[in-house]
């Protein structure tokens, strides 16, 4: 395969670039790195310098066809986006519209979308992929404004929309990761256990067992073999799909705290903070239609190595 990642420099976008690479696949990458980080784009691969807007640069980075694009390049804080819902619109839904129009003027026909369970907004059961979107962030809707141009072009292209829970975790050899600055909870953990300082807790008094917010957690390594094994997918047969990506097992803020613990053999102090605005109480995955597809085994191993190969990221970059 000859594939196109946008937002290639980041998290998981460089996690897959990777993997596509290991597998003797070619790669090539546009990102602008306004938050991805040039030290996470592999040397094996292709890197443009470039925002996904720029009309003339995409133009002539296409003139290359590529089988699949594997589109990830977004602005992905929750949080921030209630404060500059615009940043959101611009760069999340009008800059993608102009980059897929660009990629169907030049005849690309596969494309995998890195889309967010944020749209189904709270649901205290797991939710399938045809539950109705209820978003409640700028963030969570600008995806989803994106997922429906894609419907509407289903006439003329393959796509496939992934739904992202949570991610964590970095693959063993450390070659890419999160960015240990922003305000998640994998981030914030790992602050406090490697710094030994007080860890915050948004809320004690959700509707759950222990009161934190429930989230559903994959391994960010799991999450690249389910993009490698559909785009292999995607070049066989049609595909005008969407699917949830993530273990189906429930996992409170509270529960992987424990795990850090577990895994550091530290208990930095819990504070308790009030609920954030917006904030989702419950978000579980059922992965059933996924499974089916292509089987993705979950097993408590996996939050540990989760826990252990963040922790190994956050001390060796900070």
């Amino acid at each position: 395969m000859d594939v196109l990642i946008t937002g290639g420099a980041g998290y998981i976008g460089s996690t897959v670039a990777n993997l596509f690479l290991d597998k003797k696949h070619k790669v090539s990458i546009i990102d602008n790195l306004s938050t991805g980080k040039k030290i996470n784009v592999p040397k094996r691969s292709i890197f443009y310098k470039c925002d996904i807007s720029d009309k003339k640069k995409v133009k002539k980075i296409l003139k290359k066809k590529f089988d699949v694009v594997l589109h990830f390049a977004a602005y992905a804080n929750n949080n921030e986006s209630i404060k500059k819902p615009n940043k959101y619109l611009k760069n999340n839904y009008i800059k993608a519209k102009i980059f897929l129009e660009l990629c169907i003027a030049s005849n690309i026909k596969n494309f995998i979308y890195s889309s967010t369970a944020a749209i189904y907004g709270n649901n205290i059961k797991k939710v399938k992929e045809d539950e109705k979107p209820k978003p409640l962030s700028p963030y969570a809707k600008s995806k989803l404004s994106l997922e429906k141009f894609f419907y509407k072009k289903k006439s003329k292209i393959n796509f496939i929309i992934l739904r992202y829970f949570n991610v964590g975790g970095v693959e063993k050899k450390l070659r890419c990761g999160f960015n240990i600055k922003n305000d998640s909870l994998i981030s914030n953990l790992c602050k406090s256990f490697v710094n030994n300082k007080e860890f915050l807790i948004y809320g004690k008094t959700y509707s759950t067992k222990d009161g934190t917010p429930i989230r559903d957690y994959i391994h960010v390594t799991d999450l690249a073999k389910i993009h490698f094994k559909l785009s292999q997918k995607i070049l066989k047969k049609n595909y005008c799909d969407v699917f949830n990506c993530g273990y189906g097992k429930p996992i409170s803020v509270r529960k992987m705290y424990d795990i850090f613990s577990k895994v550091s053999k530290k208990k930095p102090k819990i504070v308790y903070k009030n609920k954030r605005s917006k904030d989702i109480s419950i978000s579980i995955s059922n992965v059933s239609k996924l499974n089916r597809e292509i089987y993705i085994n979950h097993k408590e191993s996996k939050w540990l190595d989760l826990a252990k190969t963040s922790i190994d990221w956050y001390r060796n970059t900070q």
